[in-house]
């Protein structure tokens, strides 16, 4: 994907748009195993 936005527009940088949601998840994740830790232990 990153590849082809290139070849549309040289400015494009989709791999930094993507980044955010997936470190989103990341920590959103770890909160939730946290909270499950807690919970059943």
């Amino acid at each position: 994907v990153q590849k082809v936005g290139q070849e549309e527009n040289p400015g494009n940088f989709l791999l930094m748009h993507a980044m955010g949601p997936n470190v989103a998840g990341v920590i959103g994740s770890a909160v939730a195993a946290g909270l499950l830790l807690m919970f059943f232990s």
